[in-house]
């Protein structure tokens, strides 16, 4: 069960670094090359490099926003369940969603340990990617935000947050797709 009110562990470096509010300013096109990352898979401690799907298939880069093992944004919980519920959906259509967090790899494993992740999920404490594909920061954590990648690694969507739509739902995700 998880604990909505135990905030231990959340005023750390990476709170600090991302208190202030910078807004998304990302300004991929459609149709271009997403910046290539490495990162490590919590579950498996195995990298996971991005231009390796490329020419194989779809991708959804998926950051969330996670402020401890203990502490989740109110806004990207329920999307990173209903990410992890409809994953099977995703790999039927050949997607893969990697969903990066800024959680360190304790906390990170937690995350997995406690939601069941099916679906890949990448550390990045020190929120490099985030700050690479420019998706903001707000009061802790890097904000969320959503990429589609073709099988050829092309951009197809993006959704960057907004209060008025936080992150983009699981059947429009589904929608801009391909195999």
């Amino acid at each position: 069960m998880l604990n909505f009110t135990d905030f231990s562990g959340l005023l750390n470096q990476r709170f600090f670094k991302n208190f202030f509010p910078i807004p998304a300013s990302n300004q991929l096109k459609i149709g271009s090359f997403p910046p290539d990352f490495s990162l490590i898979n919590v579950a498996t401690n195995q990298p996971i490099r991005l231009s390796d799907y490329r020419g194989k298939q779809s991708v959804i880069i998926a950051f969330t926003r996670i402020f401890t093992e203990k502490q989740y944004c109110p806004f990207c919980f329920p999307h990173i369940k209903a990410l992890n519920e409809n994953y099977d959906r995703f790999l039927e259509k050949g997607i893969e969603i990697l969903l990066i967090t800024s959680t360190d790899d304790r906390q990170s494993q937690t995350v997995v340990r406690d939601l069941a992740l099916q679906m890949p999920l990448l550390s990045d404490p020190a929120c490099h990617t985030f700050q690479t594909y420019r998706t903001g920061q707000a009061l802790g954590a890097p904000l969320p935000a959503q990429f589609v990648l073709n099988q050829q690694g092309t951009l197809r969507y993006k959704h960057l947050f907004s209060f008025l739509d936080h992150n983009a739902n699981i059947e429009k995700l589904l929608s801009v797709t391909e195999p």
